[in-house]
Formats: C-alpha cells, sequence, structure tokens
C-alpha cells in the first residue's frame, strides 16, 4: 500500500509541482492550500507524513499551527517544515514544536526525497519483530528501538522520531562522547549545530518534567555530547 503524505503549501504551483514529483514516487498525496482545511481533515484521518509551509495565506504562522495539532495526535507521525523562511529562530521553533525536520526550499528534490524516505525507513522499525538487542538498559533508561518507546525509572516518555534516534545514539553506548555528526549520521539529519542543540535541549526538557533531578545528558563542549548515569 502507497504511503499517504499531506502536502500542506499555499502556492499553487509549488503545490501541483510536488503533487507530481511525490506522485512520480509512488505516494499518495493529499495537498492542501491553508491550515483550516488541512487540520479538518486531520482530525479524521492521519497521514503517514506531513510536509507542511509556515506561511499559509493571510496566516503568517499557520502551519506552525498545523504542526501542533499534528503531534497532539500522535507522537510519532514524521513531520517536516518546508518553507523559504531560513533563520534560526524559525528553525529552532519548529523543531521544539515536534517537528521532525526543518528543510528549506532551496534545497534539491533528491535530497527532499532522500529525507522523506529516510523518515519511513525509520517509522518502519516498529513494525519489526522485536529482538533482545533492541533493548538498551542503562541506569535508569530502556530504551526499545524497534518500537522506538522510551522509559525513565519506569515512566513512558514521548519523543519524536529524530528525538529518539539522537537519544539513542547517546545511550547506546554510556559514558562515550557523541559527536554532532555521529548524532546527525545515527538520526539521517544533515542540519547545522543549532538544530541538533535544540533537539537535545527538548530531549532534556521532557525527562526533566519526570524528574527535575536529570542531569544524565552532559554537554561535552567542543566535542559532543555523552550519558552518564549519576
Amino acid at each position: 500500500m502507497s504511503k499517504r503524505i499531506a502536502l500542506v503549501e499555499d502556492d499553487l504551483a509549488l503545490r501541483e509541482n510536488y503533487i507530481a514529483a511525490l506522485t512520480k514516487q509512488g505516494y499518495e498525496v493529499q495537498a492542501y492550500g491553508n491550515r483550516t482545511s488541512a487540520e479538518q481533515v486531520f482530525l479524521q484521518r492521519l497521514p503517514d507524513l506531513a510536509i507542511i509551509d509556515i506561511g499559509l495565506e493571510d496566516e503568517i504562522d499557520g502551519g506552525f499551527a498545523v504542526c501542533q495539532q499534528l503531534r497532539s495526535l500522535s507522537k510519532t507521525l514524521p513531520i517536516i517544515f518546508f518553507t523559504a523562511r531560513d533563520n534560526d529562530y524559525d528553525t529552532i521553533c519548529g523543531l521544539r514544536m515536534g517537528a521532525d525536520d526543518y528543510l528549506t526550499k532551496d534545497i534539491s528534490l533528491p535530497h527532499l526525497l532522500a529525507r522523506i524516505a529516510a523518515l519511513f525507513r525509520r517509522t518502519e522499525l516498529l513494525a519489526m519483530p522485536q529482538l533482545p538487542s533492541d533493548i538498551i538498559q542503562t541506569g535508569d533508561l530502556t530504551v526499545d528501538s524497534k518500537r522506538m518507546t522510551v522509559s525513565w525509572k519506569g515512566q513512558s516518555i514521548e519523543l519524536t522520531v529524530t528525538e529518539f534516534w539522537m537519544l539513542h545514539a547517546i545511550a547506546k553506548y554510556s559514558g562515550h562522547v557523541k559527536s554532532r555528526q555521529q548524532l546527525m549520521d545515527e538520526s539521517k539529519m544533515v542540519v547545522d549545530d543549532t538544530t541538533i542543540t535544540s533537539h537535545i535541549k527538548r530531549i532534556r526538557k521532557k525527562f526533566v518534567q519526570l524528574d527535575d533531578e536529570f542531569s544524565c545528558i552532559e554537554t561535552v563542549y567542543g566535542m559532543g555530547y555523552r550519558w552518564k548515569n549519576n
């Protein structure tokens, strides 16, 4: 069965171009020109992946609202911001809202298709049979790499797909420093340091919400990050 991609883009010409390109790759594309029409459909049925522009018609930040709605409906649905707005503030805002990727419209079509394929590959791991080697247990942390679940002191923590793989990379070899490049390789991302820092901050915040004494993700300045059990 074809994967269903929701494309939320108000520019008709761009929308038609990307519908054609994605359909050619075998995806089923559902396109929306504004926030309202997209949100109404998402309440009834979720796509397998969403690509969202930030500015939608007369709503400067309409795409952010769409992302928030989708993330409230699903913690693991892959979400990509695809926008002309190329600045750190919007990038950080988008990632803080739970998007898995933030791409600007000047990237090539093959790059976009590669990012979509990478996100689908990661979510497909959920359906694979579980093996003992899929479980990482270090201190009070338990990570299931097939079901993409995380628990801390027995309590579940909801992470986005990208956050999950970044945490997985850090926790897999407790005490070892993971560079930003290694985190990108593990999560199949190509982003700048600011974006990685934003993801790490979000991960820490989610742990702290459960345990205000949490301090296991250490920043090793000039090198990267590591997991250190207390």
